[in-house]
């Protein structure tokens, strides 16, 4: 990360590193804490503080977060001397959540600052909820009170919570008549059956697809048509999965009936048959080469403008329309939740919201007063 002077930000370089490499945090973490973290060092060179003042002021960051738009706190923005903003009372420019993400960087960076040395401790009980050791045991207890522990941190803002923005299942059926071609239907099938990312799509292979009964003669012993999704970061097209544990996601009988088709369509353009991606392209040059993700959100938004939806569908509605369906038709949250790949169940607990027509079953098989009571008439 550089500075105004293109000068190397040693501690925000220092904590992103540690981050890709000594974390193995993917790419896009990393990106997205590198934005992060640059508008926090942009609101301290704004204000005329040091990144440890201002990691001490979290409170007055969170404010100017929240109501500075990008006339202000964008990358060609200067330094705002003077410059009056709007807030609280005024119609926020960030949601809360996006404010919590960028708070949960500024902390990591801070902390990693502290572990090396390069800030001085104070800052962590400014920070977070520090508790000592009075409460343990007192064998546990530390003689030279060197030991804390962190709880919880101490500026977060409250994020309501709200249903994910999901596909309709009568959106994917429009979506999928107006797929031109078999591979586009397929894509569709595999976001909204399989809950499969963007990523993931486009870095299929075809050893990672097996729609036999028995896999075990290709030395796999999941059973039935499946896929595995497996993290390769040498694609050519960019394409990588988000999870570095490979899983096995079953496909039903609507996808495999669509890989039937999309092989048939493929085998019509003889130049793409050496390639070992699943999809690749077939009616732009160059023919045969894999897709990239960024082409996903094109095939899908133009399906949608075909189709005359009204709202804009992207791919990622599709996924999240496969993680609800999954738990609407009584799939456990740990089944749900191993199939897209989440690595934390809190992560799958947002596809928790229960369509009306499932809470008033719920409410109708409770039995009546006199059924409970066992009194006949």
């Amino acid at each position: 990360m550089l500075d105004a002077d293109l000068a190397v930000v040693p501690v925000a370089d220092g904590f992103l590193r540690q981050v890709r490499f000594g974390r193995d945090g993917a790419e896009s973490t990393t990106k997205a804490y590198a934005n992060s973290i640059a508008l926090f060092l942009r609101w301290c060179a704004q204000t005329g503080r040091s990144w440890p003042e201002g990691a001490g002021q979290l409170g007055s960051f969170m404010t100017w977060l929240r109501h500075a738009g990008s006339p202000t706190s964008g990358l060609d923005a200067g330094r705002a001397a003077g410059v009056v903003l709007a807030g609280p009372g005024a119609a926020p420019v960030r949601s809360a959540r996006r404010v919590n993400g960028v708070l949960t960087a500024v902390r990591g960076m801070v902390v990693h600052a502290i572990a090396a040395g390069q800030a001085p401790g104070h800052l962590l009980p400014l920070l977070y909820e520090v508790a000592g050791d009075r409460d343990l045991p007192e064998q546990a207890r530390d003689s030279e009170v060197r030991m804390g522990w962190r709880l919880r941190a101490r500026h977060r803002l409250h994020e309501p919570e709200t249903p994910v923005d999901r596909a309709s299942d009568a959106e994917i059926v429009a979506l999928l008549k107006m797929c031109l071609s078999a591979r586009d239907r397929l894509i569709v099938l595999l976001m909204a059956r399989a809950g499969l990312r963007r990523g993931e799509l486009c870095g299929l292979r075809r050893s990672d697809v097996h729609l036999l009964i028995d896999s075990r003669p290709l030395g796999c012993e999941v059973a039935r048509a499946h896929l595995h999704v497996v993290r390769r970061e040498d694609n050519p097209n960019g394409a990588w999965a988000k999870s570095r544990r490979q899983r096995a996601v079953p496909l039903d009988f609507l996808t495999v009936q669509a890989f039937d088709g999309y092989e048939f369509e493929r085998l019509r353009v003889p130049r793409v048959a050496c390639s070992d991606f699943v999809l690749v392209n077939l009616f732009r040059e160059p023919a045969g080469a894999p897709m990239r993700p960024d082409a996903i959100g094109d095939l899908v938004t133009a399906a949608a403008r075909r189709a005359g939806l009204v709202r804009t569908i992207t791919p990622h509605m599709l996924r999240h329309a496969c993680g609800s369906n999954l738990l609407d038709a009584g799939g456990a949250l740990d089944e749900a939740q191993d199939i897209l790949g989440h690595a934390s169940a809190s992560s799958t607990q947002v596809y928790l919201h229960p369509d009306p027509a499932r809470l008033r079953a719920a409410v109708e098989a409770v039995p009546s007063p006199r059924e409970q009571a066992g009194v006949t008439l």
